[in-house]
């Protein structure tokens, strides 16, 4: 994180030390933080370079909203909110059910005019804006029971992931568990990049409103996803976030060429719902789908399974599952050998806790294998247990070679 980050992080917390001792709580003030940072870069936006058309009625802007002063201003804010969640398409959904939680007006204009207003958000570079984001998240973190890492995927993993795949234009790219929607942004942002000057007119009205669709469980995360979409020129009707939907409960119907994602772990699976109150139920059960190779708790198995049946026919799908899910017996089993019967599983990629790493007495070494069959050696090559018992015998002579140093040493 650059210096400049970690200061407005630090000056960003510090309000939030101040806003805590009125009982509001550290993810609260996060939440209150992204409704006015959207008002700004909205606002930012209608500017130059950007030049963009309005998306906020001016009467709710944040032009007007910095003219106002004490409980004026707490009333506006808290009406604004109100009518804003009013609003249709996407713009609507960022403010559903959105509440005003700061109740001190003075403490309400410092945020405003001493820590929002003086940053030119939307010229940050995407890193910048992300990093201080984090580092908020990972403040709420430490002084949460509950941690803030299942609303984000690291930035560096989401690109090496979206590089990988290379999502094209005319691709539909989909996350069941979009988070605050890091993969279904990354892949937006990768088509622009790499094929903006090519794309027409169809192409460009498609990236922005069918290229998308995500699901999120948790109403309040599903809304930083949405604005995340709205703020970079996504704008789709209905909203491409389906918040507060359990989507491992039930098939979509809908299929798609690209699936992303980086689901919650755990070895139990609950069937949750959002009640009329906005709050979460869970009930732990097993998932019954006609479409699963297996019935099981374990809900890393299970969103294996639901990212296979939402794929079209050639369609590419990467996704992040703990250490060795692929490897269990029992239900594993049975999800690995209908994967590697059904599917072309092209690269497994072991991400190691060096941390950990050094803890350990060994270290495990998971080897997959990649046959470009673009090659015209391809044929000729080895069968993959040749290779193995050749690995295995050249890690036996390294062994070897070690040990006799070792012993050289001690003499």
């Amino acid at each position: 994180m650059s210096n400049d980050s970690q200061q407005i992080v630090s000056k960003a917390w510090n309000f939030a030390h101040v806003l805590r001792d009125d009982g509001l709580s550290y993810m609260a003030y996060t939440e209150q933080i992204t409704f006015l940072l959207f008002l700004k870069m909205a606002d930012e936006l209608t500017k130059p370079p950007f030049n963009r058309p309005l998306i906020v009625p001016a009467k709710f802007g944040w032009p007007h909203m910095l003219k106002l002063d004490g409980d004026e201003l707490e009333a506006h804010y808290r009406h604004c909110l109100e009518e804003l969640g009013k609003q249709p398409g996407m713009l609507g959904e960022i403010f559903k059910k959105a509440r005003a939680e700061i109740q001190n007006p003075e403490r309400l204009r410092r945020l405003i005019v001493d820590l929002i207003e003086p940053v030119k958000w939307s010229s940050m570079q995407a890193d910048v804006k992300g990093d201080i984001y984090e580092g908020l998240l990972a403040k709420s973190a430490e002084e949460s029971p509950k941690g803030a890492g299942q609303y984000f995927t690291p930035r560096q993993l989401i690109k090496g992931i979206v590089d990988c795949v290379q999502p094209k234009a005319d691709d539909t790219v989909c996350d069941p568990a979009a988070g605050t929607g890091g993969f279904l942004l990354a892949a937006f942002d990768y088509v622009n990049h790499h094929q903006a000057k090519e794309l027409d007119k169809d192409q460009k009205k498609h990236l922005r409103t069918k290229f998308v669709k995500g699901w999120e469980l948790v109403p309040n995360t599903a809304r930083l996803a949405i604005m995340n979409l709205y703020l970079h020129g996504i704008d789709a009707d209905p909203c491409p976030i389906k918040s507060g939907v359990d989507s491992l409960a039930s098939d979509p119907g809908e299929r798609f060429s690209v699936v992303m994602t980086n689901p919650p772990f755990g070895k139990k699976s609950s069937i949750a719902i959002v009640n009329e109150a906005g709050d979460l139920e869970k009930e732990d059960s097993e998932y019954v789908r006609q479409n699963f190779w297996t019935t099981t708790k374990n809900k890393q198995l299970n969103f294996l399974q639901h990212a296979r049946t939402l794929l079209k026919v050639n369609g590419r799908c990467a996704i992040v599952v703990p250490d060795n899910v692929l490897f269990e017996g029992g239900a594993g089993e049975t999800v690995r050998r209908n994967l590697l019967k059904q599917c072309d599983v092209h690269t497994l990629l072991r991400l190691f806790d060096y941390e950990e790493l050094l803890k350990r007495d060994k270290v495990n070494l998971d080897i997959f294998w990649l046959r470009d069959k673009s090659l015209e050696e391809s044929d000729d090559l080895p069968d993959p247990d040749v290779l193995a018992q050749e690995i295995a015998d050249d890690m036996q002579t390294a062994l070897e070679q070690f040990s006799a140093i070792a012993e050289k040493v001690k003499e």
